[in-house]
């Protein structure tokens, strides 16, 4: 294949998709250009990137259940930018893959109704690629198009590590700890490998809207904070994380709600949000001086040290940490909170290190190194899909 073949990569989440745009130099994949839709804008705009300049363009196309005049109306925008005639594959990410998808793999049929039947056990993200596969199908019949799982990288972890203490034919059906952002791990450990080989049990923290920590030994997963489902661990933007189950019994009996006030409230109406009453963004919160907005700083800080200390019991001890994704990456306040309760570990931050979110940001007498690193998972599902595609 020419070096000129494109392959493109849609990352969706519940209201925006990340869509990057490659070129397939031999065996590696070189991002040349991204694009985002918000799909909580009105009107819909697709904003590209290519090269050094970044394009803002309404989309005139109605928000359709299948997307089909969204899709077909973007790639005309890419096409304006790129040689779309060029594309030879696009690969997806795809939150749940269960005990079935534990690599990335080609979507025929069997496979896209496979992702389908999971939807339930992520009600939030499995559609949204599932409506983005589907409408590529319809518009582009022929072109590839690979599927990679935010649950794959887990499916290392132990057994044991991976049961909830339920009846084993519940287990046996599927009930239990699965682990996400899989995809920003993989991309983090490959980064270790790189930057921080002497990195062997590390706590990775994947901070966003949505957000998680990973044990890894060796960049291998060995324990994630997310179980289940994308709302378990820490506090999130809009989510509860951990949330004892006896308090959805009464929400459900004593409170009589429904399943869809229940699941609007976990996913939508807690976190941080909830929390401070105020805003879902730690930003808006570390510039407010009201003390709910402190309290949801202190529990978002507080549950993260309580799952770094727990992961370093399942490693059996600790000797890196790692910030990622838009908090961890771009936000020193909450890193140095987290680094504040984690003390008791060895861990000392570096101010003015942390301060410019240098690569290291541990001071050298700090017993656990600290990192900062960009992550992108767009990098790995393009990765995949180009192994996949050239036979690998």
């Amino acid at each position: 294949m020419p070096s000129t073949d494109l392959l493109l990569t849609f990352n969706a989440g519940s209201s925006t998709v990340k869509i990057g745009i490659f070129a397939m130099d031999g065996d590696a994949a070189r991002r040349i250009g991204k694009g985002v839709i918000d799909f909580r804008a009105e009107p819909l705009s697709l904003s590209l990137t290519a090269g050094p300049q970044t394009f803002e363009t309404p989309l005139k196309a109605e928000t359709t259940e299948d997307l089909h005049g969204v899709i077909d109306e973007t790639f005309s925008l890419l096409a304006g930018h790129f040689d779309v005639a060029a594309v030879r594959a696009a690969g997806h990410r795809v939150v749940h893959g269960g005990d079935r998808f534990t690599s990335a793999v080609a979507l025929n049929d069997a496979a896209i109704d496979a992702v389908d039947a999971l939807t339930s056990l992520a009600p939030l993200h499995q559609p949204q690629a599932l409506r983005f596969i589907r409408a590529l199908r319809h518009l582009k019949p022929h072109l590839v198009q690979t599927a990679s799982f935010d649950t794959a990288f887990h499916a290392t972890q132990d057994d044991l590590v991976r049961r909830f203490a339920i009846p084993r034919a519940l287990h046996d059906e599927g009930i239990k700890r699965y682990g996400f952002h899989g995809l920003s791990y993989k991309f983090i450990a490959g980064e270790l490998r790189r930057k921080a080989p002497h990195a062997a049990k590390v706590v990775v923290a994947h901070l966003g809207s949505g957000a998680s920590l990973c044990a890894l030994d060796e960049g291998v997963s060995r324990d994630c904070s997310m179980g289940f489902s994308t709302l378990d661990g820490i506090p999130m933007a809009t989510r509860t994380g951990w949330l004892d189950p006896g308090v959805i019994l009464h929400l459900a009996g004593e409170r009589r709600q429904s399943f869809e006030e229940i699941e609007d409230l976990l996913y939508h109406r807690s976190g941080l949000l909830g929390v401070s009453g105020i805003s879902a963004d730690t930003r808006d919160l570390l510039k407010d001086d009201r003390p709910q907005a402190r309290q949801a700083i202190d529990l978002f800080t507080l549950r993260i040290a309580g799952e770094i200390g727990r992961m370093a019991a399942t490693l059996n001890g600790l000797d890196t940490l790692v910030f990622t994704a838009g908090i961890g990456e771009h936000q020193s306040e909450i890193r140095a909170g987290v680094a504040k309760r984690s003390s008791w570990l060895g861990l000392a931050i570096d101010e003015k290190a942390n301060a410019a979110n240098d690569f290291t940001i541990s001071t050298r007498k700090s017993r656990i190194a600290a990192h900062v690193i960009a992550t992108d998972e767009e990098q790995v599902i393009a990765d995949e899909a180009l192994s996949i595609l050239r036979g690998g």
